[in-house]
């Protein structure tokens, strides 16, 4: 049987929600952890907008337009980035036979993105929460991360077997004509 073509157009639409679901999952994270070390949910999530409005912008506190809108949309932008390359990584194995298998592409695209995150970029353009939150709460957010990424393809996996399910039932309570 021939394997299925692997292209850049299948791996970015994919991105689009396996980056969605670990920006969504990441930034509830981010929330939760700012409102228990900061006392303000929006604190963690208005750092990104640093890329815009500059190096004070992770220390705003509030919910902004300003800073928590934009903060959360370069927030995402990248997730969508980082699960494009988790996308093509997934395409390179074989259909995944456990959930490790599908989690291990995600585990190493999220650490691909916290080294490139806080060791290859310039300062102004890390993401800005690691100026606010711990490096556990960090180790947290990141962890939440590469599951959000993997939640799509982990889904899959176990809906595909109950479709194939579905329809051997279907075929066998349908009258024989």
């Amino acid at each position: 049987m021939a394997r299925p073509r692997k292209t850049w157009s299948q791996a970015v639409r994919n991105a689009l929600i396996s980056g969605a679901v670990a920006s969504v999952a990441s930034t509830i994270s981010l929330s939760i952890l700012g409102k228990v070390e900061l006392g303000e949910s929006a604190a963690p999530v208005n750092g990104p907008s640093q890329w815009i409005w500059g190096r004070h912008a992770p220390y705003e506190n509030r919910f902004s337009l300003r800073y928590t809108i934009v903060g959360y949309a370069i927030h995402h932008a990248a997730s969508v980035f980082w699960a494009i390359w988790y996308e093509k990584l997934r395409q390179r194995f074989s259909p995944p036979q456990s959930a490790a298998a599908v989690l291990a592409p995600a585990v190493a695209t999220t650490a691909a993105a916290y080294a490139v995150d806080f060791h290859f970029t310039p300062k102004r353009l890390t993401p800005g929460f690691e100026n606010r939150l711990s490096k556990r709460s960090l180790l947290m957010v990141y962890g939440t991360f590469a599951l959000g990424l993997a939640a799509a393809a982990l889904a899959d996996r176990y809906r595909a077997p109950r479709a194939k399910t579905r329809k051997i039932v279907k075929k066998r309570l349908l009258p024989i004509r």
